[in-house]
């Protein structure tokens, strides 16, 4: 197998791990397989934005979500430089409610991760320049769109404080992740999603999935 999976400590997420096939020439991999994908999530990745981010090293950017449904699946990698990737259970009901993992995403081994829909997203680069990718089930839509404090003490990130290179890191935050609500806050407010709803979701997901390969009603193409 070219790629693997494993589940990671927050339902519904999973680090990806592709084989590398290097020579002299450089480096190949196969960084997203749909059968490898399917046999993980249940379903398909259903691709409608590609996000491309560049950092310096420091920048913290999230903890980012979009309300279900639909949500915002994210499927991420780091195509140049390094980043600490973190998935934080935000779904209200969730057995797992505020605990967070976390995958090194880095030009070296070249893994990936995948948040299904109603995980909060952050990541801090550890380099400058660290370029990170994302393939997303759902467009932008500023009206669904939320954040908490990547620094809330209650869900206690250990980001790390020194880069690629070993030298201090000093954080950069933009104004608006800066300025979010802790999780308590967004929970009171209303703005989290609700794990059931997560639930609903995927679930509908994956039986679009099983009707597909129906015989007598996948819809064929020529």
């Amino acid at each position: 197998m070219t790629v693997d999976t494993r589940e990671l400590n927050v339902a519904g997420s999973w680090e990806i791990t592709p084989k590398l096939f290097g020579d002299a020439r450089g480096v190949f991999l196969e960084w997203f397989k749909e059968p490898v994908f399917i046999g993980a999530a249940g379903h398909s990745l259903n691709l409608a934005q590609a996000n491309c981010s560049v950092s310096a090293a420091g920048v913290l950017r999230g903890i980012h979500f979009a309300y279900v449904p639909p949500g915002q699946a994210k499927y991420v990698t780091c195509v140049k430089g390094a980043v600490l990737d973190v998935v934080v259970d935000i779904r209200v009901g969730s057995p797992t409610f505020g605990t967070w993992d976390s995958v090194l995403l880095d030009d070296k081994d070249r893994r990936a991760i995948y948040l299904s829909e109603g995980l909060g997203h952050a990541f801090l680069s550890l380099e400058d320049d660290s370029t990170v990718v994302y393939l997303c089930s759902s467009g932008y839509a500023p009206e669904r769109e939320f954040g908490i404090n990547p620094l809330d003490p209650e869900i206690g990130i250990e980001w790390p404080t020194t880069s690629r290179s070993g030298s201090p890191l000093e954080l950069t935050l933009s104004e608006k992740d800066a300025s979010a609500p802790f999780l308590s806050e967004a929970m009171a407010e209303g703005q989290l999603p609700k794990y059931a709803d997560a639930q609903e979701w995927i679930d509908g997901l994956t039986s679009r999935r099983s009707l597909d390969c129906t015989p007598g009603v996948k819809e064929i193409h020529s």
